[in-house]
């Protein structure tokens, strides 16, 4: 059968073909050349010779390999039908291969390319969605990098260590796409530790929380330093996970620990209800990085409230400060209890000021508070004491000076004020200012008590008319 097969037109190669094709094509031309010697040369000779039949088989054979041209030509037609789709994008097209010659091995070739084409473009598929992820990764480092520097930048700018706290718990939770991000603060007369900040939606229960060495989940944080990763590799037994879930209301969190000279002073971290998150070696990073910008911050905080107990002087008006004057009149009270002495405090507070500030600017409302400034302490000795206690108000400690000294002298720094201002053109630069008077140990036997009946005898005279003078008495 194998043998039949062999001597098959259709297993046999394309040359081969073309071979037999063109002998099958030469016979008519040949016959036709016979028929011609017979009918008109051999005649003459006297051979006889009937052709009729052979020339039928001539034309029959001819026939035949003029089929077999066609058969060829049309399979390349239908090759060349299939390679246009693929060329015109349809590269899960795939050509039928009827047999093994070259149009089959034509065929074959084009199915291979569209093969290699596709697992390439499955390949640029697979890179172009690894590329995608890493642009994002990037895109989310410079973010996060950019988060860094602007903390950096608020503490540098000596920004409030609440807004500071606030910003830093935010910005980590973008780490690992939390549902929520705290900050525990130690207490400071405690080894508890209650959330300053937190962030997240349905996050006020969290308000409620404390830490402390016996909390079972946190117990390593504390004690170690280290920090603590729940995520679907590092789990917990079933009784703490339940109680993990109860209090923070999420399954897994990365916390790391707030350290300020080797003492732990905070523990911020990150969750997610998730069970299956798992933390990465750079989320981990990324929120040490924050923990220790927040260490930064509190360690800014505590020197510049150093700074502030250190220093006695207002930088704008030279006068000295409320730390200075409350601590001084604290001083004279007690010597003036000692030594059976009085001593007068007065409060003055500029009336309108805000609306000056607003009105004129900022650079006018300093030159402004230099200027009264200078006026309340040309009116006092050297033995009294003047302080800027706030963006509007000063004070003045009358040692030896009773209640009655104190109006008089509040009195006079009023009116040089107001002499001083009434020269103005614009009402709006017409200023005034409102005192309230008291005395130790009439009002008071601390600088509290004092700072306090000075405040009421101040509200006393604004709610009065501005531009005048409290003294306090137990009728106010």
């Amino acid at each position: 059968m194998a043998k039949y097969k062999n001597l098959s037109l259709s297993s046999q190669r394309l040359k081969y073909k073309l071979n037999i094709a063109f002998y099958l094509m030469l016979v008519l031309p040949l016959l036709v050349s016979i028929y011609l010697v017979s009918n008109y040369i051999v005649p003459r000779v006297g051979l006889k010779l009937d052709i009729r039949a052979t020339i039928l088989i001539s034309i029959f054979i001819a026939l035949a390999g003029f089929y077999v041209i066609k058969e060829v030509f049309d399979r390349i037609v239908s090759v060349s039908r299939e390679a246009k789709l693929i060329i015109a994008g349809d590269i899960n097209h795939r050509v039928e291969v009827e047999y093994k010659d070259e149009v089959g091995d034509l065929g074959e070739a084009l199915n291979q390319l569209t093969q290699r084409i596709r697992s390439n473009m499955d390949e640029l598929k697979g890179y172009g969605e690894k590329s995608t992820e890493i642009n994002l990764e990037i895109h989310k480092r410079i973010l996060i990098l950019s988060n860094l520097l602007e903390i950096s930048s608020l503490i540098s700018r000596g920004d409030k260590l609440e807004n500071i706290l606030k910003f830093t718990v935010e910005k980590s939770r973008s780490l690992a796409n939390s549902d929520a991000a705290y900050l525990f603060i130690k207490d400071e007369d405690s080894d508890t530790f209650s959330v300053r900040e937190k962030v997240g939606t349905n996050s006020e229960h969290l308000l409620q929380l404390k830490l402390n060495r016996d909390d079972k989940v946190f117990n390593k944080l504390i004690e170690t330093n280290q920090p603590l990763i729940l995520d679907k590799e590092n789990t917990l037994t079933e009784d703490l996970k339940k109680a993990f879930y109860e209090n923070f209301k999420f399954n897994s969190t990365l916390a790391m620990p707030v350290n300020l000279k080797g003492r732990l002073v905070g523990i911020l971290g990150i969750g997610n209800k998730s069970e299956t998150i798992l933390y990465r070696k750079n989320d981990r990073e990324l929120l040490e990085f924050f923990a220790k910008q927040i260490a930064i911050a509190i360690k800014n905080d505590i020197l510049t409230q150093r700074i502030r107990e250190l220093e006695i002087k207002d930088p704008l008006t030279g006068l000295y400060n409320e730390v200075f004057i409350r601590n001084r009149l604290e001083e004279e009270i007690k010597r003036a209890i000692i030594y059976r002495r009085p001593c007068a405090f007065i409060l003055l507070n500029i009336d309108n000021f805000q609306q000056f500030h607003k009105n004129f600017g900022l650079l006018q409302a300093e030159v402004t508070l230099k200027k009264i400034a200078s006026l309340i302490r040309d009116s006092c000795t050297e033995v009294d004491r003047v302080a800027r206690v706030g963006d509007n108000e000063f004070a003045v400690v009358l040692p030896e000076r009773n209640k009655r000294q104190a109006k008089e002298i509040a009195e006079e720094i009023r009116k040089k004020i107001d002499l001083a201002f009434s020269k103005e053109r614009d009402v709006n630069r017409k200023l005034t200012v409102s005192g309230g008077v008291s005395e130790n140990p009439l009002d008071g036997v601390n600088a509290e008590e004092l700072i306090t009946k000075a405040k009421e005898a101040l509200n006393f005279a604004k709610t009065g008319g501005k531009n005048r003078i409290g003294v306090f008495s137990q009728k106010l």
